[in-house]
């Protein structure tokens, strides 16, 4: 399993933290921002593929704000998931 922190950029939640699990996310938790979305969001894509979460977060808005929390969490599970395998 590889740990990775994302700073995020654009939002209220400062880090993500995750584990990857071969290309399952896992183990997700937000530093800052609305803490029980984002609780409810980390438990609806625990197990959840890096495809599956970038399908289903990537490009979402928030507000006048050109990027979300899910947003920078789709950018989070891919960025880790490329430096898993460059472990």
């Amino acid at each position: 399993m590889f740990h990775y922190d994302f700073m995020t950029s654009g939002v209220c939640s400062q880090v993500i933290s995750l584990d990857i699990d071969g290309d399952k996310v896992r183990n997700i938790e937000f530093f800052g921002g609305c803490n029980g979305n984002l609780k409810a969001i980390s438990k609806l894509v625990d197990g959840k593929t890096v495809s599956e979460v970038e399908e289903a977060l990537g490009g979402i808005t928030c507000g006048n704000r050109p990027t979300s929390c899910g947003d920078q969490l789709a950018r989070a599970v891919r960025e880790a998931y490329n430096a898993s395998l460059a472990e």
